[in-house]
């Protein structure tokens, strides 16, 4: 359902930024992590949103831990997120034609975000629902919170356009999905109480 919507925000884009090709293969990449960032939070927070209180009371009552959860309901999310950027990818491939060497690099980069922002909506989705169901608040705790994720990002596929290298990227995104692993693991049991 979000994939439409992504890739007419791709499409929307270059009107404000013009259509001169070079400028679009340039700064491509860019936009289409802006794109994944806005629409990969609707992604997490619309899977998150579907597990509502009688669901979760299910769950406790059947013994399963929340940090099982956690991890079940992150993984999940990371496959609807890395579907999204796959099929939107593809869409700002045609659009902005980049020139990325090292597409391989991609293969690595395109899952560490996926994961990233998956394990962050989750984890905004359990708080916000610890204030009462107020999901409207998630994105506003996501933002701030995925800057590492998306500089990564970024930084990684300039990296590949221009030839350097991007190790030093892709580990700030393996570190920054460690950390968030671990905050949701150990943050699952006190926001559930919450």
């Amino acid at each position: 359902m979000v994939i439409p919507f992504g890739a007419v925000a791709l499409l929307v884009i270059p009107m404000a930024v013009g259509i001169e090709t070079t400028l679009l293969a340039r700064i491509g990449p860019g936009l289409f992590w802006a794109v994944v960032l806005l629409f990969g939070v609707l992604v997490t927070q619309r899977e998150s949103g579907a597990e509502g209180p009688p669901q979760r009371d299910l769950l406790t009552l059947l013994g399963v831990d929340p940090a099982a959860r956690f991890a079940a309901t992150a993984i999940a999310n990371t496959i609807l997120v890395l579907v999204f950027e796959v099929a939107v990818g593809a869409i700002a491939i045609v659009l902005y034609d980049p020139d990325v060497v090292g597409w391989g690099w991609i293969a690595l980069v395109l899952p560490l975000v996926a994961a990233g922002l998956a394990m962050l909506g989750t984890i905004a989705a359990s708080v916000t629902t610890g204030l009462g169901g107020r999901g409207a608040l998630a994105p506003l705790l996501i933002a701030p919170i995925a800057i590492p994720i998306m500089l990564g990002a970024a930084q990684a596929t300039e990296g590949l356009r221009v030839g350097a290298g991007i190790l030093r990227w892709v580990l700030v995104l393996a570190v920054v999905d460690v950390l968030l692993m671990l905050a949701g693991v150990l943050t699952a049991r006190p926001l559930e109480e919450s």
